[in-house]
Order: structure tokens, then C-alpha cells, then sequence
């Protein structure tokens, strides 16, 4: 174990301590001037998103692809932790905690409202015809799809390849070292891991609000509670007990559970839309729908359609904005997805994390999609409303609509938790010197201090508030993508040669694989016979 007085300490102690001055005073300054500090945070991110959109697509599209080559590359064969090391969780927990953290909230706030979005203003198709519907869907689907876990899996990869089998700490600075060498236990890796802690400090917030406000939308629909900031501030107090709860309880029990009662509920409300929603047309868009996913991915992955100012203009509304989004949010995800990974395989995890994420949301967005275009198509007035409150006004236009609202809204709720619960522990491991173990004190300081945060920007602006967010998790994009770009090279230099080393190949040399593993087993009975501590070891 580190002594707290050693370098490292002190690092994460100023990591610890910038992270907090800067979130502190954006939050301050959003406060006393809303509306100035949304325009110029507005105004940077159109920059950005202008400028260099370009560049979102090729590097989004770079990690998918290198996270696609892994499967196929001896390096799949490597495990993320050393020989010794199993499973922490079964793997229907492991799979329902990746999809939990991913993007819990966002699944229900955009099931319907996307897709109607895109069917009443498509990118190129006509308006409100049977094209537009299938282009609505695909894109909903591509937004969704395998380029947001290709980004996550390339923060995760790292993290759990270096912290859980080359015994690094869980910082992400330290997946640097490869490249940067002791330069990360310095200024340099402070400036990283600030990066790290302040991107998931500003995605999780946004998160938060989000999911407050469909809370909001779905209980004044159910009854008639105000959408204002008193109700909001109320949801959030309820939530943040209920999710401190959950943070004190352990990783392995709090977001293990609510992971796996996730998915029920989920599962249970995406059935009774199938059943009550027009069954046939979603089963024919199905198979479609996952084709022209399939089809078009090359071509739309890298379509950065340069000499059409409309579909321009919505890719920078839409694709750009997401792609943005999930690299903002890769912190928090690919620290987590990592955290609960030790023992797999990379190309087990890598195939995990693309195909069963995607075909859920294939399956997800094809069924309230098509589902909330039919619905809005004849009661157009749904188009008018906001997001927060679209899916609760088609479930108002369907069989046993108070029932499935009141499943919405709990399946928010799951999900706000669950997405607060993970949270917590990824700021508490980023400071306290990337322990697998932050204290359950340190979690509920970090959980009062992100629902402060989303209550004052609800309070300083309410969706402004949110508007402002969103642009500044943006701008932190471009320049933690940077630090992934640095990441993906380190992990594949070190991993390289870690193959090489054990003469991995399609066909690997076996008396060579013998005697690496011979060779760790004796080192970790050594180890553990000096009373090294398991979760160190």
C-alpha cells in the first residue's frame, strides 16, 4: 500500500483540490449570470462543433475501428488482470452494469423524442413520409449505437489492462506512462487526471438534470405535481438519499442490484410497448432497421457531408453534438466498465461491449420509434412538447397509460441512481489515489456535491442551465480526446509487447504461455505469503 505522504498522495490531493476550484467557480458564475455564461459556453461549443466536426468523425470513427481490430488481433487474447484473476460478477450482472452506466437516463429521455425528431425534420428525406421514418430510426440507432461503446471500450481497455495487470493505479494519467514515462506522476499527469475528474463532474450533472426533468414531466402528467424549480429541487433531494443509500451499501451490492432491476423494468416496458403499440409494423421495422444499420455504417460513420449544407447543419445538431457527448462522458464509462472488467479477456470484453449494448438499443429505439412516430403522426400537438414530456404524452394516447407512466418513471429513477451510484465511486477512486475501494465517506461527499450542482444549474436557468452544460461537456471533449488518442497508442505499445512476450499469435506458442503463467503464479504465492493484501495483489 502507498503511504499517504508519498508524491503520488500529494497529486491526487491538488487533483482533488483543482477539480473541485474549477467546477466551484463555472457553477458560481453560471449562477450569477446565466444567460451571459450559456451564450459564451454556446458560442465556444458552435465554434468547436464548426471547426472541427471533421475531426469528432475520424477520431470516433479511429477508436471503433481499433477496438474492432482487437477482436481479430492476438492482443484479444490477453486478460485484463493477471492469470490468477476471475470474474468479479457474473456475466449477466457484468452486461447490465455496462448498459446501466452507459446511458441509462438518456435511453428513455430519447426513446420516443429522437426519432420523432428526425421523422418531422430529416436530414435528407421528405418530411413525414415512409423514407423519413426509416431514416429517423437508422439514425437514432447510429447516434446509439457501436460508436459510443467504441469510445468507452478504448478508455476501459486501458484503464483495466494497466491498472489490473500491470498494477498501475486506477488514474487514467497512469495509462500514460508508456509514452510520457514518470512525467505522469508529475505536473502532466495532474493536468489529466483534473481533465478526467471535471469531465465526469460536468457529463454526470447534465445527466442528472435531464433525468430530474423527465421526473418532473411524468409526475405532473400522472398528477398534476408543477414543473417548476421547487418540484425539481424536492425529486432530487428524494433521489440523492436514495442513491447515497446505495453508494454506502458497495459497489457489489447497491449498483449490482440496481443494474439487474434495471434491465426488468426496462424489459417489462419495452414489452408491453410492443404488445400495445402497432406490434407489426415494429416486428417488419426490426430486421430492417438493424439492415440499414448494417448497410450504411461505413458510409455514414464517415460522412462528413461537405457539399450539402442541410445535412450538414444536422449533423452538427445531431451527430456531431453526440459524438461529442459520449467522448465527454468516456471518463466516467470507461472508468467504471474497467472497474468492473478485471478478469475478462480484451477480445471477450471488446465483443461484449459493441455487439450486446447495440442490439439492445437496435431493438429499444426501433419500438418506442415507431411507436412514438405512429402516436405523434395522429395527435401532431406531441410534436410541439418538450422531450421531458413527449413519452408520457404517447403512453396518455395508448392502453393503460397511468401504469406505464408510472414504469417510466420509476425506470428513470433506477437509472438516475444507478448512474449517481457509479459516479460516486469513479470521483471517490479518482481521489483517493485510484483505490478499487474509495471510502463509503468520500462517495457521499462527491453524490451532495453533484446533485448541488445539477439543482444550481436548474436554479440558475433551469434548461439554459442545462443548454450551458451540455456546450461546456463539448468543449471539454476536444481536448480529452487528445488524451485518448495518447491512451489507445500506450495500451497497444505495451500490449504489444506483452504478446510478443508470450509469443501470442493466431496460433500462440503454448510452452511460452506454460511459462509466463508458471512464472506469475509463483509470484503472486510469494506475494500472498508475505500478506500482501488480495485486492493488491
Amino acid at each position: 500500500m502507498k503511504d499517504p505522504s508519498s508524491p503520488s498522495s500529494k497529486k491526487l490531493s491538488g487533483v482533488f483540490i483543482y477539480s473541485v476550484i474549477i467546477v466551484a467557480l463555472l457553477v458560481i458564475i453560471g449562477a450569477i449570470n446565466p444567460d451571459k455564461f450559456g451564450a459564451v459556453a454556446g458560442s465556444i461549443s458552435n465554434w468547436v462543433s464548426n471547426y472541427f466536426g471533421w475531426y469528432y468523425m475520424i477520431i470516433t470513427s479511429g477508436m471503433l475501428f481499433f477496438c474492432i481490430f482487437l477482436v481479430f488481433s492476438p492482443i484479444g487474447k490477453l486478460k485484463l488482470g493477471k492469470p490468477h484473476h476471475e470474474p468479479e460478477f457474473s456475466t449477466r450482472s457484468w452486461l447490465t452494469m455496462l448498459f446501466s452506466a452507459g446511458m441509462g437516463i438518456g435511453v428513455v429521455f430519447y426513446s420516443t423524442s429522437e426519432p420523432i425528431s428526425h421523422f418531422f425534420t430529416p436530414a435528407t428525406a421528405d418530411p413525414e413520409t415512409e423514407e423519413a421514418m426509416l431514416e429517423a430510426i437508422r439514425a437514432t440507432i447510429f447516434h446509439w449505437g457501436a460508436h459510443a461503446w467504441g469510445m468507452y471500450g478504448a478508455v476501459a481497455l486501458a484503464l483495466a489492462y494497466f491498472q489490473f495487470r500491470k498494477g498501475e493505479s486506477g488514474l487514467l494519467s497512469k495509462t500514460l506512462r508508456p509514452i510520457l514515462g514518470d512525467r505522469v506522476d508529475g505536473p502532466v499527469g495532474v493536468v489529466i487526471d483534473v481533465l478526467t475528474v471535471f469531465a465526469t463532474v460536468i457529463g454526470v450533472a447534465v445527466s442528472l438534470g435531464v433525468g430530474t426533468t423527465q421526473i418532473n414531466g411524468g409526475l405532473n402528467y400522472l398528477f398534476g405535481v408543477p414543473i417548476n424549480l421547487a418540484a425539481q429541487g424536492m425529486i432530487i433531494a428524494a433521489v440523492t438519499v436514495l442513491f447515497l443509500a446505495s453508494a454506502w451499501s458497495g459497489l457489489s451490492k447497491g449498483i449490482k442490484y440496481l443494474s439487474n432491476l434495471n434491465m426488468v423494468l426496462a424489459g417489462i416496458l419495452l414489452i408491453a410497448i410492443l404488445i400495445l403499440g402497432p406490434t407489426m409494423l415494429i416486428l417488419n421495422m426490426l430486421p430492417t432497421a438493424a439492415g440499414e444499420y448494417i448497410n450504411t455504417f461505413v458510409a455514414r460513420t464517415l460522412d462528413a457531408a461537405p457539399m450539402n449544407d442541410q445535412k450538414n447543419d444536422w449533423l452538427q445538431t445531431w451527430t456531431i453534438y453526440y459524438w461529442a457527448w459520449w467522448l465527454s462522458w468516456s471518463p466516467f464509462v470507461g472508468i467504471f466498465i474497467a472497474r468492473v472488467s478485471k478478469g475478462r479477456t480484451v477480445r471477450e470484453f471488446v465483443m461484449a461491449l459493441l455487439l450486446v449494448p447495440t442490439t439492445i438499443g437496435i431493438i429499444w429505439f426501433t419500438v418506442f420509434g415507431v411507436t412514438g412516430i405512429e402516436v405523434a403522426s395522429k395527435v401532431p400537438e406531441i410534436v410541439e412538447l418538450g422531450p421531458e414530456i413527449q413519452l408520457f404524452a404517447i403512453f396518455n394516447e395508448m392502453p393503460i397509460s397511468v401504469p406505464l407512466s408510472i414504469l417510466a418513471v420509476i425506470l428513470v429513477s433506477s437509472f438516475f441512481i444507478t448512474s449517481a451510484d457509479s459516479a460516486t465511486f469513479v470521483l471517490g477512486m479518482q481521489t483517493s489515489h485510484g483505490s478499487l475501494r474509495p471510502s463509503a465517506k468520500l462517495k457521499i461527499v462527491w453524490g451532495v456535491a453533484l446533485s448541488s450542482i445539477a439543482y444550481v444549474l436548474l436554479l440558475s436557468g433551469g434548461e439554459t442551465g442545462l443548454e450551458a452544460l451540455q456546450s461546456a461537456a463539448i468543449i471539454a471533449a476536444l481536448p480529452f480526446s487528445f488524451v485518448i488518442i495518447m491512451m489507445i497508442l500506450s495500451f497497444y505499445k505495451d500490449a504489444n509487447e506483452e504478446r510478443k512476450y508470450l509469443g501470442l499469435t493466431l496460433t500462440p506458442n503454448k510452452h511460452r504461455m506454460k511459462e509466463y503463467l508458471t512464472k506469475e503464479e509463483a509470484e503472486y504465492q510469494k506475494q500472498k505469503d508475505a500478506g500482501i493484501d488480495e485486492e493488491d495483489l
